[in-house]
């Protein structure tokens, strides 16, 4: 086509390169525009494994996003080999979940008095729990919750410019691993600062992959948020901040600036002038929840997968290795971020330099002017790898507030900047009435506050704070006509 339109016209012939150009941008944009869900006749089957107790924050709060049944945001399974699992509820009670009955293991909001804050801020009051993988023997747990700065003289490690709450790392030592309820002592390993009631501490987890005498074995890692700041500031790309960074401890260390903990030798940046040793990778911008497959890939690795919410555009997956850099809050994800432009999506324009691309990503709910958004705010989960072969390689996670469940397929997620996995729609039978719905219909609430679970048997859980309930994906069966068709 060029050759005939140079020899009959010069504008002909440019008219020609704008054209092929356009085309180019087309199929360009296409294959890296976030995801629109892709339908399918699959439904999760549930059964509900645990219902837990009503709690609320003291004082009672008016936002009504933090006056659900209970605050639960994760149901994991204590390393000791008991089959124990556990739940944090945001309003201070840790539970331990045996025979599906949930019991009251640490009250941590009692233990640390007028001090422990969950009355504002979707994230505040007792965030994460994770179990040491020598919990057996050494009795050692973490945890992290919020205190109001206001009303705590503590130090902080590091601080935003101007500190509203903090967010706190604990290490519990009990006398017997064995029991059912807590008896022991707390220390504390580190303090945050942030600059508003948003986007602290989000997840703890050691490694479940892990094994001893591998280098991995018993570091904690955390991601630590922007404090609700946004695109404010350069926190996100700065190695010499915490903030808005995954961090890699050995909180058995004392080699840290503090001497409460230790920096891994191996982390990425330890050897680099003016970063952080802590930090694990950067360039987020509120790292929600990651999590490991524990299958091996072709690469021999386990790999990281996190869940990124996004800022007014797109909420991204990651697949995370040592020292990588997502490009926030220079880019995000695949895209140049605009501010004045919430609902136009523009492929980063030059090089992109050393930012890692997302393998799967979809729009975030912005303005009620932006029609093609799909969710508000990512929640990630896991590479199935249990025994229901039609979710087998499948990557489960959803949105936090619609509901909705999507996964990917293992065979599709390439971190390639000119490719996004497709996104997966999935809904669920309900395992009262049997019938197919959406997660929104099975609670009757537009808010679900979605979340998922694991445990080391492989079993997939979803969690909703509105109602309290946990429930155990049984099977996955397939919808003769999906609901809408």
């Amino acid at each position: 086509m060029l050759r005939y339109f140079r020899t009959n016209s010069p504008t002909a012939f440019v008219c020609a390169l704008i054209l092929c150009a356009l085309i180019l941008y087309a199929v360009i944009f296409y294959s890296t525009s976030p995801t629109q869900f892709h339908d399918t006749r699959l439904a999760l089957e549930l059964k509900e494994y645990v219902q837990f107790p009503a709690s609320h924050p003291t004082p009672r709060p008016s936002d009504t996003r933090l006056q659900g049944h209970a605050r639960i945001n994760y149901i994991g399974e204590v390393p000791d080999g008991s089959g124990r699992l556990y739940t944090p509820d945001l309003n201070g009670v840790l539970y331990l979940v045996i025979d599906s009955k949930p019991i009251p293991y640490l009250d941590v909001r009692s233990t640390l008095g007028s001090r422990f804050w969950a009355s504002s801020g979707l994230g505040s009051g007792l965030g994460f729990a994770a179990f040491h993988p020598d919990f057996s023997s050494n009795g050692l747990l973490y945890t992290t919750h919020t205190e109001k700065a206001s009303s705590s003289s503590d130090v902080t490690d590091w601080e935003q410019s101007t500190t509203e709450l903090h967010g706190v790392l604990s290490e519990w030592h009990t006398h017997d691993p064995t029991s059912n309820r807590f008896h022991g002592t707390r220390r504390e390993v580190l303090r945050f600062g942030f600059s508003t009631r948003l986007h602290g501490i989000q997840q703890i987890a050691f490694n479940p992959t892990s094994t001893p005498g591998n280098k991995d074995y018993g570091l904690l890692y955390l991601s630590v948020g922007d404090g609700g700041t946004g695109r404010s500031n350069s926190e996100p790309q700065d190695l010499a901040l915490p903030f808005v960074k995954i961090l890699r401890i050995d909180p058995l260390g004392k080699n840290s600036k503090s001497g409460k903990y230790g920096i891994p030798p191996n982390n990425p940046f330890v050897r680099k002038h003016n970063a952080l040793g802590e930090i694990y990778v950067y360039g987020l911008r509120d790292p929600h929840r990651f999590s490991w497959d524990t299958q091996l890939s072709t690469d021999a690795i386990h790999h990281m997968y996190l869940g990124d919410i996004g800022e007014k555009a797109i909420e991204n997956i990651y697949r995370a290795q040592a020292g990588d850099n997502f490009g926030w809050s220079e880019h995000q994800g695949n895209y140049e971020y605009n501010d004045n432009d919430r609902c136009s999506l523009l492929p980063i324009s030059g090089n992109r330099g050393d930012f890692i691309p997302p393998i799967a990503a979809y729009e975030h709910k912005r303005t009620n002017q932006c029609p093609k958004d799909a969710g508000f705010a990512i929640s990630a989960g896991f590479m199935y790898r249990g025994s229901i072969t039609g979710l087998s390689g499948k990557y489960i996670f959803g949105d936090i507030v619609t509901g909705d469940i999507m996964y990917l397929e293992e065979s599709e997620m390439n971190q390639d900047p000119g490719h996004l996995a497709t996104i997966y729609s999935l809904t669920v039978i309900d395992p009262k009435t049997k019938v197919e719905m959406t997660m929104n219909q099975l609670l009757g609430s537009s808010r679900v506050d979605l979340r998922f679970g694991y445990d080391n048997q492989h079993n997939l859980y979803l969690l909703s704070k509105t109602n309290g309930t946990i429930w155990v994906v049984t099977g996955v069966r397939e919808i003769e006509e999906k609901m809408g068709s």
